[in-house]
């Protein structure tokens, strides 16, 4: 683990929680650089590298304009065949993720003995933990400073085990988030893996965490939307309670849902985090 881009990542949101607050004023770029505490060059480099575009251009990414367009324009959720049960693949930009799920009545029924092996690892959104049962990918946590990444884990499976060993997965968290991404922001990568998720809920949980996988890269849909798109239109608010109970962040982007309104609403990992991912991926997809 390395803590030079997670560094970088925490000057940068700063500016971006100014950005965002202050963006119908077009706050300047020496007021964005003294919120990172850079110099205006410095800050100006430091950004463009993280994000691939402009202080300014990212601005208009987080536009509650913008928000309304890419949600006209998003993802047809409606439309979308899902297949039955959580046995298909579900493309994430240049990710595959093959989701498994398990209701917690069929889990309780796989028995006990289940060893969690985690470790803490780097990202361009900070730190994370990320723990995998039988080789699947059980969670996928960003930490704040305070954050215990034990306290955690024990917390999303009591059942199992921790055994903490880094190293056996560095290589699954070079799949997710590449050396390249970790340290720029580069969107050049070819990932052609598949990423093993194991996901442990309701059916409806469940079908709202695999709707979530549908929406690209760039794109947002509302609560509404994925309500709709899973057969239960009147269902918007229990969908944004399954969206704050997912466990695999980023993996399964449930930071592309925001209100229909435009707003981009709550994050279980924050905020500014959120608006992080939505206008990074932005630039990512228009680049």
């Amino acid at each position: 683990m390395t803590t030079d881009s997670t560094y970088t990542y925490q000057q940068i949101a700063r500016a971006i929680e100014h950005l965002t607050t202050h963006y119908r004023e077009q706050p300047s770029l020496s007021e964005l650089a003294e919120k990172a505490n850079l110099s205006e060059f410095h800050f100006q480099r430091l950004f463009t590298e993280w994000a691939g575009v402009s202080p300014k251009k990212f601005g208009q990414y987080l536009t509650l304009e913008h928000a309304k367009t890419r949600l006209r324009n998003g993802a047809p959720l409606v439309d979308a065949a899902y297949d039955a049960g959580l046995s298909g693949t579900g493309r994430l930009h240049d990710l595959f993720v093959n989701i498994e799920g398990v209701t917690p009545g069929q889990f309780k029924q796989a028995g006990s003995g289940l060893a969690l092996i985690y470790g803490v690892f780097d990202s361009p959104f900070g730190h994370y933990v990320l723990g995998t049962i039988n080789d699947k990918i059980a969670l996928l946590h960003f930490l704040n400073e305070t954050d215990k990444p034990e306290t955690i884990l024990a917390t999303a499976w009591p059942e199992a085990a921790l055994s903490q060993d880094p190293a056996s997965l560095q290589v699954l968290a070079d799949q997710i988030f590449p050396v390249s991404d970790v340290a720029s922001g580069d969107p050049t990568r070819q990932i052609q893996r598949r990423l093993p998720v194991l996901l442990r809920g309701s059916a409806f949980q469940l079908k709202v965490w695999e709707a979530l996988l549908k929406i690209p890269e760039g794109q947002l849909a509302s609560y509404d939307q994925i309500a709709e798109s899973i057969g239960q239109p009147g269902a918007s608010r229990a969908v944004g309670t399954a969206i704050g109970s997912n466990q695999v962040g980023y993996l399964i982007p449930c930071h592309r849902v925001i209100k229909k309104t435009g707003l981009f609403g709550g994050y279980r990992w924050g905020t500014e985090r959120k608006q992080a991912m939505l206008g990074w991926e932005a630039a990512r997809v228009d680049g």
